[in-house]
């Protein structure tokens, strides 16, 4: 089958949780009103059982697919969502929400505060996966959707599907977690932590009271390089750079003298164009604090009715496979419907972005079998 671009899509808002209707967070503060960006490819078929909810990672947002007006580049997942794509909108109704917390349309640090009418900055309560999983779940109520075929997502979207499995598992039929973890490791915690710390450092940071004044540019950026070596492998880092020079000789001065130098800060300078300081310490604090490990993720004696296809990739250091083959453990000895499929990669962490052919191949045939599955059964009771 040919895909087709999505071509212009647009950025959708739902409010929800005014008061007395503010929704509880796991912090033990409430939270309200709320704005939660959203995005939708492809249409809602009559019966409601075609909805993909995609879930993105730290830096993404609710554009996940097509273009808005100006786009030099397409959505973060362009690659696996469209008309004959890996979630095919010829087939599917794909959702995809910026997370709360987050800074791209959906209410976080950066919004307005309602009592003072200034940014929330750290008066902006501490959130969780569990907190982002809740405020998607009113999302998908107001479409009317009672059950989802299917909840997607690499990295710190694979936390959301296995929370979405742990909080509503008769509202989905299948989970598809990429590249992730039923908690942080040590390690995991600690390069949140440096990244964290390289923003507070910034003097411009404020204690988060930055809105208006100018941003913490520097910590930011260096939180985003530290990030971008852990998402790539010493491999595809020596495939893409090696030790090649921007110019013809050293400089003996501490400019950029390395390719890989370069790559750095401009991932880093580009980041902080986009993404709110505040919102980078809130999310990265939320990943932190995920932990469905033990009998957290499905309690024993709990029955539910998901499948499962978890991806990892060999050349992940940060989320690696042995974490994503813990996963695939406790779903087997819970009995359940699950494969786990381990692919070669090179590129790392980042493999979940790129490995496209692959992954396509995989999520379409689960998600053919699931979506078909899904309607054998449903005829079968009428």
């Amino acid at each position: 089958m040919t895909t087709k671009p999505l071509g212009m899509v647009e950025t959708k808002y739902f409010e929800f949780g005014r008061h007395p209707h503010e929704i509880a967070l796991e912090c033990g503060k409430k939270l309200g009103p709320l704005t939660l960006a959203y995005e939708t490819y492809g249409a809602l078929n009559d019966d409601r059982s075609n909805a993909i909810l995609v879930l993105h990672a730290l830096s993404g947002d609710s554009h996940a697919a097509g273009f808005h007006p100006g786009d030099k580049s397409p959505g973060w997942w362009d690659s696996m969502i469209g008309p004959g794509k890996a979630l095919d909108t010829d087939k599917y109704f794909v959702i995809c929400s910026n997370v709360i917390g987050g800074c791209k349309g959906s209410t976080g640090p950066s919004s307005l505060c309602p009592s003072t009418g200034k940014p929330f900055a750290l008066a902006f309560p501490m959130i969780t996966i569990g907190d982002m999983v809740k405020a998607q779940k009113y999302l998908i109520d107001s479409l009317g959707i009672q059950r989802l075929l299917c909840v997607i997502g690499g990295s710190m979207g694979g936390m959301q599907v296995l929370e979405w499995v742990r909080a509503y598992p008769e509202h989905i039929r299948s989970a598809i977690p990429i590249a992730t973890a039923l908690k942080h490791s040590p390690q995991q915690i600690a390069f949140n932590e440096v990244g964290r710390q390289a923003v507070m450092a910034d003097p411009s940071w404020d204690n988060g009271n930055y809105y208006g004044k100018g941003s913490p540019e520097r910590g930011l950026a260096v939180a985003r390089m530290i990030g971008h070596i852990t998402y790539m492998s010493d491999k595809s880092m020596e495939q893409k750079f090696s030790r090649r020079l921007i110019e013809k000789n050293y400089s003996f001065s501490f400019k950029s003298d390395f390719e890989v130098e370069g790559y750095l800060r401009y991932r880093g300078d580009s980041f902080v164009k986009r993404f709110d300081a505040n919102a980078y310490l809130y999310i990265t604090k939320a990943m932190d604090y995920f932990d469905l490990s033990g009998g957290r993720f499905i309690p024993q004696g709990k029955k539910i009715e998901v499948r499962f296809l978890v991806i990892a990739f060999k050349s992940d250091w940060l989320y690696p496979a042995y974490q994503s083959q813990e996963i695939i453990r406790f779903l087997k000895i819970h009995g359940l419907d699950a494969t786990y499929c381990e692919i070669q990669s090179t590129y790392g962490h980042d493999a979940f972005l790129l490995e496209i052919k692959e992954e396509t191949h995989l999520i379409k045939h689960f998600l053919d079998k699931t979506f078909h599955g899904y309607d054998v059964a449903r005829e079968y009771v009428i």
